[in-house]
């Protein structure tokens, strides 16, 4: 049944194991986290991007997935007629309905819910976006995910994408981003020496951080129907991808 309003706030009732974890990790960095996104150039430079990219219109439905506590989804609401917030974290909620709030902005339904089982009704939406959410997803629910969005979307429906994108070392591009993470972490001392060694237990195992490169995003959402992929460089670890759903 096609959105034609926000739909209510919710949350899902009987999260499994990982994604109680996962959801109190977030919670506990959700003030952290809303004091220092708007702070971070990188992030702040994403968040423009996938919002100039994703082009809402003022009659257009949108979502935002993994919203966290508003980054894009002010300025999206600003643009659109309304917006379908996701996020994992109740805390993260919390604190977008207040910025919200403070911001004078009403057209945005707040939902409590993990990515990876998240459904909404088919062909309802124009536009649907996620900014550093993504890669803290396994591969295989990154597809599934894409999959759906294009099943949401009408005809003429974007998906962006923006998140760290880059691989494991295969190619140059890769080892400059990892060269340059080690380096800025390296200049901090031994805190950053522990954060080099956490990180990258990560980032190999690919236990929590899981990027993929430009070039698998584009497949991804190829395989998944979508016609018009553009990719766009953001800053030094990060790119902006779209699709767009073809008509009929």
């Amino acid at each position: 049944m096609p959105l034609t309003e926000p739909l209510a706030d919710s949350a899902d009732k009987s999260p499994g194991r990982l994604t109680a974890l996962q959801r109190r990790r977030w919670s506990r960095r959700a003030a952290t986290w809303d004091q220092e996104a708007e702070r971070n150039p990188g992030l702040v430079a994403v968040a423009r991007a996938v919002v100039d990219l994703a082009a809402p219109g003022p009659g257009e439905l949108a979502a935002d997935l993994g919203a966290g506590t508003g980054l894009v989804t002010i300025p999206l609401a600003r643009s659109a007629r309304s917006v379908v917030a996701v996020d994992l974290s109740p805390a993260m909620i919390d604190l977008l309905r207040r910025n919200l709030d403070a911001a004078g902005i009403g057209n945005v339904a707040c939902r409590v819910h993990a990515l990876e089982d998240l459904d909404l009704p088919a062909r309802s939406l124009d536009v649907v976006v996620t900014s550093y959410t993504l890669h803290h997803l396994s591969d295989a629910a990154k597809a599934a995910l894409v999959r759906r969005a294009h099943g949401w979307l009408r005809p003429g429906g974007r998906l962006v994408i923006g998140d760290m994108m880059f691989g494991r070392g295969a190619d140059p591009r890769d080892r400059a981003i990892i060269r340059a993470k080690v380096w800025t972490l390296l200049r901090k001392g031994p805190g950053g020496m522990w954060r080099i060694a956490k990180n990258a237990w990560r980032f190999l195992a690919r236990t929590s951080e899981r990027p993929l490169p430009v070039q698998g995003w584009v497949r991804l959402l190829e395989e998944a129907g979508f016609d018009d992929v553009v990719a766009r460089p953001v800053v030094a670890e990060a790119a902006v991808v779209r699709g767009v759903r073809r008509a009929g």
